[in-house]
């Protein structure tokens, strides 16, 4: 009998340990709306077993469901490849980039620069002063032009308002102690020729002509992921998206070309939109104004510059997108029903 209690009692505390920081971190945040591209730091402690690594990045909404993680590391088959450390996250992160990330090593220490999608050049320019003794943000912002880099850079060729929005690549740069802002710089713009390269953009943008009857150029093409990266959370909304606004330059939408997106506002007003705001004349509402906004809005992942240019087939004219919901309609009557 006493034995049986015993093995009750070590089973019970296998639960706790195993069992109850997975369920902990399942439930985490469940009646929190967590704000995606938050920056999170967190330490995978050595000889951390899989329950207690989902359960940190569950607690800290880097990937809020731990069967999502538990299937990125199946995928990846990266049980044994998992390494302890320090590591720089953003909340609502797709779950297979935090395992490769994982795989690859720590990634936050004194040297080491994150940049998540969907950050502004004012925003950039605040981590990298935030990182670095050496570049203070008026530095930075002052080095950050266009007409710096374009003989160095062709894609920045069509860049407006002599603005390098949309080219400051996301990603984690390690750039030493002591970096200045033109070496920062040239760092996030070699990535994003990397990235650049390494998709098909005329060949794409053909295919959307023939589609949609809409001309794109590169330009325009970052211009309009940018937009898209801030209205959808993952790869298959963005595309969605993306065919979305596609419809509505086409002219699909009561014969107009208006893109009618609240995050061209948040560009300028920096956070919430209202009523008023959509009645100003800025050149960044696309409510007023026809076509693309004079820039892109951020830097945009590699995600939705896929998206962009391999948007999904559809006729949808309207979505609706939350964290927990997703509606993608024809008509505003459908568009309606979705939010009401």
């Amino acid at each position: 009998m006493i034995i049986g209690v015993v093995v009750s009692v070590l089973a019970l505390a296998a639960i706790a340990f195993f069992v109850v920081p997975a369920v902990k971190g399942f439930f985490a945040g469940e009646d929190t709306k967590v704000t995606a591209g938050q920056q999170v730091t967190v330490t995978i402690p050595d000889g951390a077993s899989g329950d207690t690594i989902a359960s940190i990045l569950s607690e800290n909404h880097i990937v809020e469901n731990p069967k999502d993680y538990y299937a990125a590391v199946k995928k990846l088959n990266a049980d044994m490849s998992l390494k302890p450390g320090d590591y720089s996250f953003t909340t609502l992160m797709d779950a297979t980039k935090v395992v490769q990330q994982l795989m690859e090593g720590p990634n936050a220490g004194s040297n080491a620069l994150t940049i998540p999608e969907g950050l502004t050049v004012d925003q950039v320019a605040d981590r990298v002063a935030q990182a670095y003794d050496s570049i203070s943000k008026e530095d930075f912002l002052n080095q950050a032009k266009a007409s710096n880099y374009v003989d160095d850079y062709s894609f920045l060729k069509d860049a407006a308002n002599d603005s390098l929005e949309g080219f400051l690549f996301p990603k984690t740069y390690s750039l030493g102690d002591s970096p200045t802002a033109d070496g920062v710089i040239r760092a996030m713009l070699d990535q994003f020729k990397t990235e650049y390269k390494s998709l098909d953009f005329a060949s794409c943008e053909a295919k959307i002509k023939e589609r949609y009857g809409v001309e794109m150029s590169d330009y325009d093409i970052v211009n309009l992921a940018s937009i898209v990266e801030r209205e959808g959370l993952n790869a298959d909304q963005r595309a969605h998206v993306a065919s979305v606004f596609y419809n509505r330059l086409a002219g699909k939408l009561d014969g107009l070309r208006y893109l009618n997106s609240d995050a061209t506002m948040m560009y300028v007003t920096g956070g919430e939109v209202t009523a008023d705001d959509l009645q100003s004349d800025s050149p960044y509402n696309t409510y007023k104004h026809e076509g693309l906004p004079p820039t892109p809005i951020c830097s945009p992942s590699l995600e939705a510059l896929k998206a962009t240019l391999e948007p999904t087939d559809s006729d949808d004219l309207y979505f609706y997108i939350t964290q927990d919901e997703e509606y993608f309609s024809q008509t505003y009557e459908e568009h309606q029903q979705s939010w009401n």
